[in-house]
């Protein structure tokens, strides 16, 4: 997948999750991210967020690193 996509996809899912109360916005991303995502998206998550994680939000950073 193109990285600006995958880009724009992870932030969509933390900022829908960073609204929801009384939960963990990066857990939540996790989740929907091992559920949704095919294996090789989420390895090129991962790959991307040690390569830096340009312009990805903090959550979906921090729920890559609870992934990895």
């Amino acid at each position: 997948m193109a990285p600006d996509k995958m880009i724009r996809m992870g932030n969509q899912i933390a900022e829908f999750f960073r609204t929801q109360p009384g939960i963990d916005p990066a857990a939540k991303t996790l989740e929907h991210i091992i559920d949704f995502w095919e294996p090789r998206m989420r390895q090129q998550l991962c790959d991307y967020v040690a390569e830096g994680g340009s312009g990805l939000d903090a959550e979906v950073i921090k729920a890559a690193q609870m992934m990895a």
